[in-house]
């Protein structure tokens, strides 16, 4: 087997995998087109490169997706967009972090912030620091000082 027909093989089981959280997401009124994940897959490979990680299977996808799904902050319409946008967030965090944090753990954090002090952007999530993300995580937000300029 040479190396492109691996990569396809790759390509194929992290598209099931995706696929196959689809039941879940219509619990939540959320789906993902062939088209949607398609993309995720091809941004997954960029995340990976970008980062020089490496990760078998459907990546952190599945998880990300297990995760989030049923965040009161997700927009249907943009879910795929979030999703991709999240999957970036998740490799920067993983490597600034050195491998210090578990996949559960650091999706936890995420989710914790993603839905509190980020209410769902995910353009503040993913422009705070890891330091920030680890004391917003830890910390019971609060949202009476949400609105304070030294919160962000």
């Amino acid at each position: 087997m040479d190396e492109k027909q691996i990569l396809r093989i790759q390509i194929s089981a992290a598209k099931e995998e995706i696929r196959c959280c689809n039941d879940l997401n219509r619990i939540y009124g959320l789906t993902l087109t062939e088209a949607d994940i398609t993309e995720l897959v091809e941004l997954r490979g960029q995340a990976l490169r970008s980062t020089g990680r490496v990760e078998f299977g459907g990546g952190i996808l599945p998880k990300l997706i297990r995760a989030f799904c049923k965040s009161p902050c997700i927009d249907p319409e943009h879910y795929a967009e979030t999703l991709g946008e999240l999957q970036d967030a998740f490799y920067y965090f993983k490597n600034e972090s050195n491998d210090l944090f578990s996949d559960d753990d650091l999706i936890e954090f995420m989710e914790k912030v993603f839905n509190n002090q980020a209410h769902g952007a995910t353009d503040v999530l993913t422009t705070i620091s890891l330091e920030e993300l680890c004391r917003w995580a830890r910390n019971d937000f609060d949202s009476r000082y949400a609105d304070e300029e030294a919160f962000w």
